[in-house]
């Protein structure tokens, strides 16, 4: 007697293909021919990217090392920092145009040039200095999707401070287990979020995760909802208050490639969160590969 076998049947399948428009292939930044290089030398392919998209502050000799598998490391000799590639490179030609169109809840809007970005970025990492937050020092982001959240991390960029960033809808409970295992320094949140017109008590949130995380030095807190929050003198600060008076300028500390960039973390769901560690030049590597590629971003665009 055979045992049945569970089994997903396919009740419909698509074999159509839509191929794009001739003019929009005219202009695609690539074709096909990507594939074979890649295939050909995909080592020389990475490397090429590199260098093309890459602002160094110096340009690494080696693409590979795989002396060490399977501990792999790229560019290794390279020196580099993501927030002047993503900041102080507009400024060549002034920084007046946009960074980021904003919009959060209904009639909440904002519009950030690069020269706005790159000020509060400054501001925000003498601040984080000026709380102790050094190269390699740790910090946990858990804000919602507003401004300030790429701020925090290109200033923790900026340091050379790895962040990671935990989803701001996630409890008290997960949000103290990645700041245990990551043994953050600061957290950088929010008195509330908004989700579905409602407020999320972040800073409530944060409060009971900090009562267990010892590792934590000061919580950065955004005003964003306007909400009754609980309030730690000598740890609590605003983020207005630790703007207020900083210089608009700082320059990028200068970072290995093989440098860790941020700490992501697994869901938790079948077991304790892990978190996923990415370095900094291969990082900014697949991302601009990525918006030059896949989402056809032209240079006139970014």
């Amino acid at each position: 007697m055979t045992e049945k076998k569970n089994a997903i049947e396919a009740l419909f399948a698509e074999e159509r293909t839509f191929p794009p428009p001739a003019e929009f292939v005219a202009q695609a930044n690539t074709g096909p021919e990507i594939y074979e290089e890649a295939e050909k030398d995909y080592v020389a392919f990475w490397k090429k990217q590199a260098m093309e998209r890459i602002t160094w502050f110096k340009e690494p000799t080696v693409a590979l090392d795989d002396s060490e598998k399977p501990f792999f490391k790229w560019f290794a000799d390279g020196e580099m920092n993501i927030s002047y590639n993503c900041l102080d490179r507009h400024l060549e030609t002034g920084g007046d145009k946009v960074a980021y169109y904003w919009e959060g809840e209904p009639g909440d809007a904002r519009v950030i040039t690069f020269r706005e970005l790159y000020e509060e970025v400054c501001q925000f990492a003498n601040a984080l200095a000026d709380m102790g937050v050094e190269k390699g020092d740790r910090v946990a982001i858990y804000l919602g999707m507003i401004p300030e959240l790429p701020v925090a991390m290109l200033a923790c960029a900026r340091l050379g401070a790895p962040h990671s960033v935990v989803f701001g809808g996630f409890s008290g409970d997960a949000l103290a287990q990645r700041i245990q295992d990551a043994e953050a320094k600061v957290l950088i949140t929010g008195d509330g979020a908004y989700r579905r017109g409602k407020v999320f008590p972040l800073k409530e949130n944060a409060d009971a995760a900090l009562a267990v995380c010892p590792t934590i030095e000061k919580c950065v807190v955004v005003k964003r909802c306007d909400n009754e929050v609980e309030w730690t003198e000598g740890r609590d600060v605003w983020y207005h208050d630790a703007l207020e008076g900083q210089p608009a300028e700082r320059a990028a500390e200068v970072l290995n490639a093989e440098d860790m960039l941020y700490i992501l973390y697994t869901s938790g769901t079948t077991a304790k969160p892990k978190g996923v560690v990415h370095t900094t030049a291969g990082y900014l590597t697949g991302a601009t590969a990525t918006h030059h590629y896949v989402f056809d971003i032209k240079p006139d665009d970014i």
